[in-house]
This record gives C-alpha cells, sequence and structure tokens, in this order.
C-alpha cells in the first residue's frame, strides 16, 4: 500500500466473503518514491510478477537496504511496525508485485495441524528476495484465481492459502519467537477505510465514517490505523489528496483550480498551501516545462 501512491495500484474486483486473504496489485516504472508497508495484523507476501530491480527497504527514519529481484522472488514479513520499500527498475522496465496477507484464521488453522498440542502464535522470519517454487506457484494460483476468474471460487482460494499458509510455517517459522500481534488492524479492514478515502476526496474528511467501515469505535479506529501506517486517518487522507493531485497535474490539462476542487479545495490558495506543504513545491511549479508528463516521481 502507498503512502503516497506512487505507483499504479490495480483496482482489483470486490470478493465479498473472501476475508481470509487480501490480495493487491502494483505496477512500478523507472523510479519510485518510497512505499508504506502497513503493519497490519496479518503477515505479508510481496512477489515479484515481471521486471527485475534494487529494491531497497528500511524502517521509518532508518538506513536503506537494497537487494536485486527477479520475477519469482519473495518477500515475508510480519513487523510490529510500518517499513518503507523503493524500487529502481532495469533497463526502464515496467516492475510488478503482489501483495498477498493470510488471516489469523488462516495461520491458527495450519499451526494446529503442523504443531499439534504444541502449537502457539506463530510468527515467521523476514524473508527479502527469497526464492521458493511452491511459494511461487500457489501464489501464481492464487492470483490467477482471485484475478482471472469472473467468479473465483472461495473453496479453491481456500484451500490455496491453507497450503501457502502451511508451507510457509514449516519452512520460514520464527523459531525464537513467543508473541504474536493481536491488536493490529485487518488487512481487509485497512483496505476497505483507504478504497472509502480514494472515493471521496473531494467530500469532507469523517472519521466516524471510516470508523464504522472498519466496525470499530473512532478513537480505536485511529490508533490502530495510526499504529498501521505511521500517521492518523486524517493525514493519511491529505495525503491521497496529494498524490491524486499529482497524478493529474502531470497527466492532464485540466486547470489548478479545478484540480484542486477535484480533490477537496475549493479555495485555490488553501490548495497550493496543502500542496507546497506536502509536496515541497507549489502545484504550477509541480507542473513546470522541466518535468517529463507521465512521469513518475
Amino acid at each position: 500500500m502507498a503512502q503516497y501512491m506512487p505507483s499504479e495500484h490495480l483496482a482489483l474486483p470486490q470478493r465479498p466473503g473472501l476475508q481470509d486473504v487480501v490480495l493487491q496489485l502494483f505496477k512500478h516504472h523507472s523510479i519510485t518514491e518510497p512505499v508504506l508497508v502497513p503493519a497490519v495484523a496479518e503477515p505479508l507476501l510481496v512477489m515479484v510478477l515481471a521486471g527485475s530491480a534494487i529494491v531497497e527497504e528500511r524502517a521509518l527514519g532508518g538506513e536503506w537496504e537494497s537487494a536485486e529481484v527477479n520475477v519469482g522472488d519473495f518477500y515475508l514479513t510480519s513487523t510490529d511496525l510500518p517499513y518503507e520499500m523503493r524500487w529502481q527498475t532495469r533497463g526502464g522496465e515496467t516492475f510488478e508485485v503482489m501483495h498477498l496477507y493470510l488471516a489469523h484464521s488462516l495461520l491458527d488453522q495450519a499451526s494446529r495441524d503442523v504443531w499439534g498440542s504444541q502449537a502457539g502464535p506463530v510468527s515467521f522470519l523476514d524473508i527479502s528476495g527469497g526464492q521458493d517454487e511452491l511459494v511461487r506457484m500457489l501464489l501464481e494460483q492464487l492470483r490467477l484465481e482471485l484475478v482471472e476468474r469472473h467468479e473465483p471460487s472461495p473453496l479453491f482460494v481456500h484451500s490455496l492459502a491453507q497450503a501457502l499458509t502451511v508451507h510457509l510455517i514449516r519452512t520460514y517459522r520464527d523459531p525464537h519467537a513467543t508473541t504474536r500481534r493481536s491488536n493490529a488492524l485487518q488487512a481487509y479492514k485497512l483496505r476497505r477505510v483507504i478504497d472509502m478515502m480514494n472515493a471521496r476526496l473531494a467530500e469532507d474528511f469523517s472519521l466516524a465514517q471510516l470508523a464504522e467501515a472498519a466496525q470499530l469505535s473512532e478513537y480505536h479506529f485511529s490508533r490502530l490505523f495510526k499504529r498501521a501506517t505511521g500517521v492518523s486517518p486524517s493525514q493519511y487522507f491529505i495525503r491521497l489528496r496529494m498524490a491524486r493531485a499529482r497524478q493529474l497535474l502531470l497527466d492532464t490539462d485540466q486547470s489548478v483550480i479545478d484540480i484542486g476542487m477535484e480533490v477537496g479545495y475549493s479555495s485555490p490558495s488553501h490548495f497550493s498551501q496543502v500542496f507546497r506543504r506536502e509536496v515541497g513545491v507549489t502545484p504550477s511549479a509541480y507542473r513546470s516545462p522541466g518535468r517529463a508528463r507521465g512521469s513518475v516521481v
């Protein structure tokens, strides 16, 4: 999930009833700004679908660590804190990745199956740029079923996710971890509220509506959202507005005033003030002739 949405987040059809897994697809171009990976309740798998790139990771405010990755390579993480990733593709290629979150209900079931009475909280080793043919095959099958099928089979999706989870527990379980996050925002709830934010950029921010969508109190929702993303819901909403404005400034000929109104600012001066605070330059300067139309920054 992109904090500043620097990449193309490929829209997927809603799949009611499929909450055991949350799948997202991203397409990245030559150079991107950091992508925020939220610290949600579920572990995250990231697999490279196309292209190759130098991938860098860091804790918020930390030092970058880099690795070269290619098609089929994967990342596995269950961090308690949000962190950042960024990519530089090889040879100007498009770099496509999929994100998959696995529900704790799957982890608990797989843990009991593998460990029986010795089953306990499950945490995983951090894997960066790993290679595992079974992980690759199962993730690809999940992608095909959830993306390509007009009506995916919940039973088939659940079976694939179960097989994947058992393999991860057998192969990548952290034997030294004794605890697991129990008080974190679930990935499907985070996706739901961010989708709602994106659909309502022109409207006033409403914490009450977002909390209701997440089925949480406003206080509890705000706390868990900030824990997941590192910023408050209102600040995240502003950043989504600015990301949309940046896209419109680069990819359309709409006036700055119209763009400001499209992302919720009826006052051009207020829009310019917020844009400059968040991006570092005014909207007009951001759209200067020196910037290549359609470039990703």
